[in-house]
C-alpha cells in the first residue's frame, strides 16, 4: 500500500505511539511518503520514519492509496489542500487537542491500521466549497490554485476595520444585505467549527446543505440560512476600511473592498475514513458533551 503522511508537532508523549506506527508500516512494506516539514520534526524528534520520499507541494505528493493524518483538525483540513482533487482517503490520528475530524487516538493507531489494512472501513465523502474571485471583471487568484475549504468561506472585517456590509446573491436573485463583522458560509464538516460559534446550527456531517451565518449582526433579526448545495452565491463587500478578509478553513488573505467572490460546491469531495467506531453523534456527545445534564 502506498501511503503518504501529513503531520504536526507532538508531544513527548505521543513519541512512542508515533514510532510504533512507523514501524508497523514498515513490517507490512507500505510505500511511504512524508511532508518535508514532517520529515524535519520526526528527525529532530528521533522517529525512524522509513519514508522513500518527501513532498514539499500538492503537485509533489505522488500517488497514494491513503493519507494519514497525524495531529489536529487543522492538519486533516491542511492535508486536503495537498490531496484536492485526487480524492485520496484520509484516516486523521489525533495527536493535537479536540479532534472533530481526526478522531483517532495515539493509542488506538495499531488497531485501526489493522482495520484499514483488512479493508473494514467505509468512506464518508464531504462536500467542499469552492470560490472565484475577480477584481475589476478579471480573475484573481487568491489562494494559489487552492481555491476550496472542507469547512467554510469567510467573509470578514479586518481587525481594525468597523462593521462591513456584505451583499449576498443566490442563484443571480438579491438575498440581503448583510451589515456585520462577517459572514461564515459553511458546508456541513464546518457546521461544529466557526459556524457552530456565531450562532449556526450543528449539521450531520454527510447533509446537502450549506449554513449562511452573520457574525454579530448589527440587525438582530438576521439569522442563519440553510441552502442546498447546488447553490451559487455571490459576494459583494462594502468596508469603510476599503478591504476585508477572506479565509477557506484556516487560510486567510486581505483582499482590496472591490474583488468579489462566487462561491459554489466543489467538483470534488474529501474522502474520510470512518472506522466502524467513529459515529458523529458519539464525537457530539463526547467532545461538545452533548445533551449534558450539569445537574446530574
Amino acid at each position: 500500500m502506498k501511503i503518504a503522511i501529513h503531520g504536526r508537532n507532538f508531544s513527548e508523549a505521543v513519541k512512542p505511539f508515533v514510532q510504533a506506527m512507523f514501524d508497523s508500516l514498515a513490517a507490512r512494506q507500505a510505500s511511504i511518503q512524508i511532508s518535508e516539514t514532517y520529515h524535519q520534526f520526526l528527525s529532530e524528534m528521533g522517529v525512524v520514519h522509513h519514508a522513500q520520499t518527501c513532498y514539499s507541494s500538492p503537485s509533489n505528493l505522488q500517488e497514494a492509496d491513503l493519507v494519514l493524518s497525524l495531529g489536529g483538525d487543522g492538519t486533516l483540513l491542511d492535508a486536503v489542500t495537498y490531496i484536492g482533487a485526487k480524492e485520496v482517503p484520509i484516516l486523521g490520528i489525533n495527536t493535537g487537542r479536540l479532534g472533530f475530524l481526526a478522531t483517532i487516538s495515539p493509542d488506538c493507531i495499531q488497531e485501526s491500521l489493522n482495520e484499514v489494512f483488512a479493508q473494514r472501513y467505509s468512506i464518508d465523502k464531504r462536500t467542499l466549497v469552492s470560490i472565484q474571485a475577480t477584481l475589476n471583471g478579471q480573475p484573481l487568484d487568491l489562494f494559489d490554485g487552492l481555491n476550496f475549504g472542507l469547512n467554510e468561506l469567510g467573509i470578514m472585517k479586518t481587525d481594525t476595520s468597523s462593521m462591513i456590509v456584505v451583499k449576498a446573491y443566490l442563484n443571480g436573485e438579491y438575498l440581503n444585505a448583510y451589515w456585520a463583522d462577517g459572514l461564515i458560509i459553511s458546508t456541513p464538516t464546518g457546521s461544529t467549527g466557526y459556524n457552530l460559534s456565531v450562532g449556526g446550527p450543528l449539521v450531520m456531517p454527510t447533509s446537502d446543505i450549506f449554513v449562511i451565518a452573520p457574525m454579530s449582526p448589527h440587525n438582530l433579526n438576521v439569522r442563519p440560512l440553510v441552502i442546498t448545495t447546488d447553490s451559487v452565491l455571490d459576494f459583494e463587500v462594502e468596508s469603510r476600511s476599503a478591504n476585508y478578509l477572506v479565509s477557506l478553513d484556516a487560510r486567510s488573505k486581505v483582499v482590496d473592498g472591490n474583488v468579489k467572490i462566487r462561491m459554489e460546491r466543489s467538483k470534488f469531495k474529501a474522502h474520510l475514513v470512518k472506522l466502524a467506531e467513529n459515529n458523529f453523534l458519539n464525537t457530539l456527545r463526547s467532545k461538545l458533551n452533548w445533551g449534558l445534564d450539569i445537574r446530574n
